[in-house]
């Protein structure tokens, strides 16, 4: 492991995000940088009048110039160190999630910056976004699987999925591949007994939303004997939990022929073909002409991509919740429920509250909320560090003005 005797020093006033917890230093919050180093170096990180704020490692190609791997200066950042932080992030998955599927390191959350690895049954996948963190990666892969056999766990095979337009911004170039020896890379996991078949190669992000869980599981109590239609469906999940929990109808809609493709085939799997249907369609272009022939739903379910990754492009952003959140009301016959998410932590809870307060109003119709949930907590929100909190879940009940 690299440590380097280079000290850098934060301007006056600086580094308010690191002192209330975080862990990101920014390029225009350092004063001084003092010894030798090469990018991904531990360095020592000290406030403008030497106090001491910890150890972390430095990228001068990235805006996000230190990441603390901790507070403690004269902690040593070796095979020890990396073995505490992964064997106290397995043990939290283990008190708080069902663990067959989960993310199982979720970055700065786990006080790992820059790394995801998530657990897909017997299969982990990685993702690797900064370049200090890339020289630790295959040291806390083979730590991870270490722990997990304590427990019985084998795990027959690692994909890296670090092939994402983030690394670019550290200096670092895209990758794809395995990390050891090659396996089948479509894998089945359950959850909320719901059987999936995961692309890990090929799917988006690292092959399946984990963070959804939860949110998935609470729509199946509202769809038994319903009628449902899940927009923006992926590879069909929430389509699948609606069905699996006894819906009379599902309808599953994805602009994505290769997430249909797979959405059929996990129907299939789990016996639900009959019942939940999926169809490849702009979602934007089929909802107003499902409006059009006087379609209505019980249960209607939003879940679409991040409309904006960034603070600048956050009114567009509004614009697209708004029109789809207005569209899925519409939908929603007198007295049925709208489950409505945001997975971007630019549209903040309030600012996601206001717009879809302002869709139901443009149609003339009344919310009742159900429910409000955030992400699973194996993608827990780290207090201070707030790119770890993004995903905001709403259920509500739709009613007629009356």
């Amino acid at each position: 492991m690299s440590n380097s005797n280079t000290v850098v020093t934060l301007k006056k006033g600086e580094g308010r995000t690191l002192k209330s917890g975080g862990l990101w230093v920014y390029d225009n919050e350092i004063a001084d940088i003092k010894g030798h180093f090469k990018n991904g170096d531990i360095v020592y990180l000290e406030d403008f009048d030497g106090y001491p704020l910890g150890k972390g490692f430095i990228n001068q190609n990235s805006k996000i110039r230190v990441r603390l791997m901790t507070r403690n200066v004269s902690q040593e950042i070796d095979d020890a160190f990396i073995k505490m932080r992964v064997r106290k992030a397995w043990q939290y998955r283990k008190d708080t999630v069902d663990t067959g599927s989960c993310r199982i390191i979720f970055g700065d959350a786990d006080f790992l910056s820059g790394l995801v690895v998530d657990k897909f049954s017997d299969v982990l996948v990685v993702q690797s976004l900064a370049l200090g963190m890339e020289r630790y990666k295959l040291k806390i892969v083979e730590t991870l699987k270490e722990i997990l056999k304590e427990d019985g766990i084998y795990i027959k095979g690692v994909y890296e999925r670090s092939d994402v337009k983030e690394r670019e911004k550290e200096g670092l170039e895209r990758i794809k591949g395995f990390i050891g020896d090659e396996f089948n890379t479509d894998v089945e996991i359950v959850e909320n007994g719901v059987r999936y078949i995961v692309d890990v190669k090929d799917g988006q992000k690292t092959g399946f939303f984990l963070d959804q869980k939860y949110n998935r599981l609470a729509i199946q109590k509202l769809c038994k004997g319903k009628r449902v239609l899940d927009c923006f469906t992926h590879t069909g999940s929430f389509a699948l939990n609606a069905g699996i929990a006894g819906a009379q109808s599902v309808l599953g809609v994805d602009a994505s022929e290769l997430a249909i493709k797979q959405a059929k085939e996990n129907a299939k799997l789990n016996g639900l073909e009959n019942i939940v249907s999926f169809e490849c369609e702009d979602v934007f272009e089929l909802l107003p002409a499902l409006d059009k022939d006087g379609k209505k739903f019980d249960v209607v379910i939003l879940d679409p991509p991040a409309f904006t990754k960034s603070r600048s492009s956050v009114k567009n952003a509004i614009k697209g919740y708004r029109e789809i959140n207005l569209r899925g009301i519409k939908l929603v016959k007198d007295g049925g429920y709208l489950a409505t998410c945001s997975c971007s932590h630019f549209m903040d809870e309030e600012l996601f509250k206001k717009t879809i307060g302002q869709a139901a109003q443009n149609v003339h119709r009344r919310l009742r909320q159900v429910e409000f949930k955030t992400q699973s907590p194996d993608h827990p929100i780290l207090w201070a560090a707030d790119e770890s909190y993004y995903l905001k879940f709403f259920i509500f009940q739709v009613l007629d003005f009356s």
